[in-house]
């Protein structure tokens, strides 16, 4: 992300709106005079967004433990997937995926499970020249870069993302389709 401008201040905050120590992940809030009073005719998603004039980006992220303000972002709040008590944002997974030689683009999100509690699962869109890749040798890849818990349980190949009017993945449509297909898969096999 980077520094922030003068004259906005940020804070990396706990689950609890503690501030974290430099370094550790947390929700971003920033607050200045550049940033918006509230949402226009929306009160209550005001009081929600805004506390004590800090206001909660739902962006999670870190500050550089080397100087201390240098902001990075790992994703979204409401994308973070709890599995086996574990953390995972998925912007790390999908960075993985996309660097696969295969992939042109990559989303992650996570499905419902009763064992682990949500199940990491990944979309890829593929390259037009490695449409023969299969979904085991990309969680193989993952593997190989990221912590076994961070890895997608199952990789669904797609012929494109689905995305809004602004052009932002739909996660939610991909949580919907995959969650569906989960439930076919148990009922065909039980």
């Amino acid at each position: 992300m980077g520094y922030p401008l003068p004259g906005v201040k940020v804070r990396v905050v706990s689950e609890r709106g503690e501030d974290v120590r430099t370094g550790e992940i947390g929700e971003v809030w920033i607050r200045g005079d550049t940033v918006f009073k509230g949402y226009w005719q929306m009160p209550e998603k005001t009081r929600e967004s805004f506390e004590q004039g800090w206001f909660k980006t739902g962006d999670v992220g870190y500050q550089d433990p080397a100087d201390g303000h240098r902001l990075y972002l790992v994703g979204r709040a409401k994308e973070l997937i709890i599995t086996g008590g574990y953390n995972v944002y998925p912007k790390e997974i999908e960075t993985v995926l996309e660097r696969h030689e295969a992939v042109q683009e990559a989303a992650v999100v996570g499905i419902p499970d009763e064992e682990y509690g949500e199940k990491v699962t990944g979309a890829v869109v593929l390259k037009k020249d490695q449409l023969q890749i299969k979904p085991e040798e990309m969680i193989a890849f993952c593997k190989e870069h990221l912590a076994g818990y961070k890895c997608p349980k199952q990789i669904f190949v797609v012929d494109q993302l689905p995305r809004n009017a602004m052009g932002k993945i739909q996660k939610d449509v991909l949580q919907k389709r995959f969650q569906d297909t989960f439930k076919v898969t148990r009922r065909e096999c039980c």
